[in-house]
């Protein structure tokens, strides 16, 4: 049987291709003899060179244009791919195109061999992009999954990877609430996929697995490539930890032949991008006469405590790499700075981080042996949290809309203001001043794989990774702080220490062989997982002076030392996996991939610690059919199908099969102080996984020669088994709550990502990019029996107004609906089912639904502009279709509170004295559309310059415009899904940015 091969169609079109191009080369030739007189007298003609152009694998390309850069001087390759150029001006750079493949442009630098391999342009068929415990093209992809180049990351000076991320690819939602520095951002793909087993993807770093953390231990300029899985058909393979789906990242490596020293390097300086609209002295004081605020209130001063606890933070983020590479060795090592000085004073973050990766052969090549060790440092000094009165708590940014204006922030003796005529007075300024709030991390992970090809076709892998971190933290409130509960103290202190170890090795026998029309490749894997962590606290009250702060618990008071002010803990948990994948490729156009994973927790109930979860996707390769060919409209149309189930466990301690007892305060008996015990876990045995089951049709489609290209995803999945802290009845139960697995959830949606080569050509090139994600969510089922016993959690507060409802979204909004107000200026809402009582319970007749918390679509426009030597790119992204609690201005609105603390502008146009409800007053739409990144990069001719390879300079402004009807700070907020979603209770601000970059390669 004749073998069909992809390859051989390719040479073929490009020797007819070498034909056409003859004729044009020929009259090129001729142009550039009739002008080289010319030119001749303006360059001086040092260098005659010639090579070969290939492809990826090596095939020659016939009819590759190559053209001195700037000049008509040029010709085109032969049949073989060979070429020859004379009279090549001195510093002349040669530009080498072909259609469908990536311009590529290479300094002469009195070279006599120039060797050209050249890429697939645009869609990119035979790129190689990651998988789950391998890689793929992406012609041979069944799954759903977006990949991210280096080159498409978000610049600027980025403090996480995940910045760089954000808009880049559909259904993936990547969220900063607030530029606290060292806060990480949250990722949701596809959506809320669990109430309690956990919705943070898996992240893998170069076979490295981890939580959402390891990004904090990764430079983002050592990132060459981000593949992000999405449906089941592509996470299953990846078991428990891939349910929420799955970011694999890979980092740069040195190549054969070069060595590299490069530095990447950004400053910014970031300052608060809005402020919310708080009355000054004058205002206050008119509105203090208008309400009758009695005058001792005042206590003259005219203060802007927003403007004293805010300056202009900086961020820097400082990478040097370096690395070499020949035929059995490469390395590549990287030190790492990124500083933060954050726009709240007294809050930064510092980390530090340097990593190294070498890759040895051996054995005549059959033995591949890769080396990877990250070491990082992490130092953050944090503006302090959950500070406040009793009748506000946030954080201490959010503080500063309390205090009154006409408050000094010293007294006449000079020490911090403090008003005793208000229940739990604070100074903002006396936190931020005098509280230590310090936390560091150190982490260190390392790999090791192995990889022994037995025969050409089958390798036999070993990869054991260990990853620690160390984290400790130290906090100290002074008397002068003037919190409430360091005043009742005499001062609080508390350390902590968090231990975190976790142990991963994987055996695994990979298959690939292709027979005639026939492509198989086959994985079988064993994993072995295991993660310690460890913990203790301690905290002392009463000292007499403030030297040591958190540094000498003893010199608190004895007397002072309450229940909980001690403590510690240490668990474990393990995951043991046996797992296997087949891919089947028959004539390049059918394609089909299957796996199964099986996997043993020990956090489940003895019975159900193992579960199965298998999946399946097919592809169908359409443009490769014979009816497809001779049409000139689509260049790539391919056909997904996939389905898969996943189980998830991660949400769960290790101990929540099992009954626990804890310390329940101390009693006198006997004479003695003895320690009471009491249940405060109840034990549940049919604990099992959750299991998400998911479906997903896509389309791949690439038109106009590949200048249009995109794919469309639809999908729908249910978790059902959902794991989730339900409420029981005491008795039986001894406490009032288990984790069980009762309730269901669904999530549906549709994805598009698109991409339009508008204009390429030897000065040009325009590319316009987006992504729309369309997402609905639904809460199938909460109610369920347990041991016979009927648990029904329908209508469970997530907080702010915001429910968990048997067939409603997720943080559903059930509220009252304001009515005006009386004649009293106190708030009125409807009487719903006009019984003369408004009800205030949480399944109310009173209440109405009102939206959801969760956005319902997100979409990302992301545009790229390169003219010469200058390259321009654009991020703009946006979300709606949900509603937002604004706590912050309900606070900030009630003149009652005047005389107490400031109060918000806008409190003059609702005029309302007082309110004994949460009405939908405060709900408002959160949609928005923020011009995310723009970035300006001039890249400078080194071609006469020595030691330089390559040299950028780039601008880059983040945060840029904001577009909302939201009149909050920022509409951007808490998307995970728990307590507090959709709410705005304050944020630490977000900053607007103006970065300068450089990056040099010797």
């Amino acid at each position: 049987m004749e073998k069909i091969d992809i390859h051989k169609q390719r040479k073929s079109l490009r020797n007819f291709l070498f034909i056409s191009f003859l004729v044009c080369g020929t009259f090129l030739q001729q142009i550039a003899a009739k002008e080289y007189a010319y030119e001749s007298n303006v360059l001086q003609q040092v260098n005659t060179c010639s090579g070969s152009v290939t492809d990826e694998i090596g095939d020659p390309i016939p009819g590759v244009s190559v053209i001195v850069k700037g000049t008509t001087i040029g010709t085109i390759t032969d049949i073989d791919g060979n070429y020859i150029l004379s009279d090549i001006p001195n510093g002349a750079t040669l530009i080498f195109s072909f259609i469908g493949m990536r311009d590529k442009e290479v300094d002469v630098n009195g070279q006599v061999k120039i060797p050209v391999v050249m890429e697939q342009d645009m869609i990119g068929l035979d790129e190689v992009v990651a998988v789950g415990y391998g890689v793929s093209k992406k012609m041979d992809l069944t799954g759903a999954s977006s990949n991210i180049s280096a080159e498409d990351l978000n610049q600027g000076a980025v403090t996480n990877p995940l910045q760089q991320m954000a808009g880049q690819a559909a259904g993936v939602n990547i969220t900063q609430v607030g530029s606290e520095p060292g806060t990480t951002p949250t990722v949701r793909i596809r959506g809320i996929t669990s109430l309690t087993g956990g919705n943070d993807p898996l992240v893998v770093v170069d076979g490295i697995q981890g939580n959402m953390d390891l990004f904090n231990q990764l430079p983002p300029s050592e990132i060459a490539s981000v593949d992000i899985l999405k449906d089941a058909s592509a996470t299953a393979i990846y078991g428990s930890r891939g349910a929420p789906g799955v970011i694999i990242v890979t980092t740069k490596k040195s190549t054969k032949g070069k060595t590299t020293i490069e530095y990447n390097g950004t400053t910014s300086i970031d300052f608060i991008a809005d402020k919310l609209d708080i009355m000054n002295a004058t205002e206050w004081r008119e509105q203090a006469s208008i309400w009758d605020v009695p005058s001792s209130t005042d206590h003259g001063s005219d203060t802007d405590w927003y403007d004293i606890l805010t300056q202009a933070g900086i961020t820097q983020n400082h990478t040097l790499s370096f690395g070499s590479g020949t035929d059995k060795f490469s390395f590549r090592a990287s030190v790492s700075a990124i500083l933060q000085e954050g726009v709240v004073i007294n809050s930064n973050n510092e980390n530090y981080i340097a990593r190294i990766q070498a890759t040895q052969k051996a054995l005549d090549d059959k033995l591949k042996i890769t080396f990877n060790l990250n070491n990082g440092i992490r130092k953050n000094v944090g503006s302090p949290g959950s500070v406040g009165r009793a009748s506000f708590t946030s954080n201490l940014i959010s503080n500063a809309y309390v205090s009154k204006p006409t408050d000094p922030v010293l007294d006449e003796d000079g020490n911090y203001f403090y008003d005793e005529n208000v229940f739990q007075y604070i100074n903002p300024y006396a936190v931020a001043e005098t509280i230590v709030n310090d936390r560091e991390e150190n982490s260190l992970f390392t790999s090791l794989r192995t990889d022994l090809n037995i025969t050409n076709d089958l390798v036999l892998g070993w990869f054991g990774s260990w990853r620690k971190v160390d984290a400790s933290a130290g906090y100290y409130a002074p008397v002068n702080s003037t919190l409430p509960s360091a005043i009742d103290y005499d001062g609080i202190a508390n350390v902590t220490t968090n231990l975190q170890d976790e142990k991963l090795m994987d055996i695994s026998l990979s298959y690939n062989k292709q027979f005639g029309k026939h492509k198989v490749g086959a994985i079988a894997v064993y994993e072995w997982q295991k993660q310690t962590y460890q913990g203790h606290f301690a905290q002392a009250r009463g000292f007499i002076n403030d030297l040591t702060t958190y540094n000498a618990l003893q010199l608190g008071t004895i007397s002072s030392v309450l229940p909980g002010d001690i403590s510690s803990y240490k668990n474990d948990r393990k995951l043991v996996s046996f797992l296997g994948r087949v891919n089947y490729t028959f004539n390049e156009k059918y394609l089909l991939t299957a796996s199964m994973r099986r996997d043993g927790s020990s956090v489940f109930g003895d019975g159900h610690k193992w579960g199965d979860f298998p999946s399946a996707s097919v592809a169908w390769r359409i443009t490769e059919e014979g009816f497809m060919q001779g049409q000139n409209i689509f260049s790539n149309l391919k056909l997904r199908f996939g389905y898969g189930v996943t189980g998830n466990q991660q949400g769960l301690y290790p101990q929540n099969s099992l009954q626990l007892v804890s310390s329940s305060g101390t009693t006198y008996f006997n004479g003695e102080l003895i320690t009471n015990f009491a249940v405060s876990q109840n034990a549940n045995e049919d604990l099992r996984w959750e299991t998400r089951y998911q479906t997903n049709v896509g389309l791949d489609f690439g038109l106009f020669d590949g200048k249009l290209y995109g794919s469309l995803e639809a999908y729908t999945a249910t978790t059902k088994n959902l794991l989730y802290y339900y409420s029981v009845p005491q008795p039986p139960y001894p406490y009032g709550t288990i984790a069980a697995n009762v309730g269901s959830l669904k999530n549906e949606g549709v994805e598009l990502q698109l991409d339009y080569q508008i204009l390429k050509n030897e000065n040009w090139t325009i590319t316009l990019g987006g992504n729309l994600s369309l997402m609905r969510n639904e809460v199938l089922k909460l109610s369920g029996e347990l041991n016979g016993v009927e648990l029904n959690t329908n209508y469970v507060s997530m907080g702010y107004n915001a429910y968990l409802i048997e067939g409603e979204s997720i943080g559903t909004f059930n509220i009252l609906q304001n009515n005006g107000k009386d004649d009293n200026n106190e708030e009125l809402v409807v009487d719903m089912n006009n019984d003369g009582v408004i009800d205030q319970s949480n399944q109310s007749e009173d209440r109405y639904q009102a939206g959801s918390a969760l956005s319902t679509y997100t979409y990302a426009f992301t545009p790229t502009v390169k003219y010469k030597s200058v390259d321009l790119s654009m991020v703009w992204r946006g979300a709606g279709g949900n509603k937002i609690y604004n706590s912050i201005k309900s606070s900030f609105s009630y003149y009652e509170n005047l005389g107490k603390s400031n109060l918000l502008n806008s409190a003059k146009n609702t005029g309302l004295y007082t309110s004994e409800y949460a009405s939908d007053l405060w709900l408002e739409d959160g949609d928005y559309l923020r011009f995310d990144n723009l970035t300006v990069g001039y890249t400078f001719n080194t071609s006469k310059i020595k030691y330089i390879k390559s040299l950028r300079l780039s601008l880059t402004g983040n945060n840029l415009l904001l577009f909302t009807k939201y009149t909050g700070l920022d509409p951007e907020l808490n998307v995970s899904g728990g307590d507090g979603s959709g709410a705005d209770a304050g944020i630490y601000p977000r900053t607007r940015s103006y970065a300068v970059g450089l990056n040099v390669t010797f």
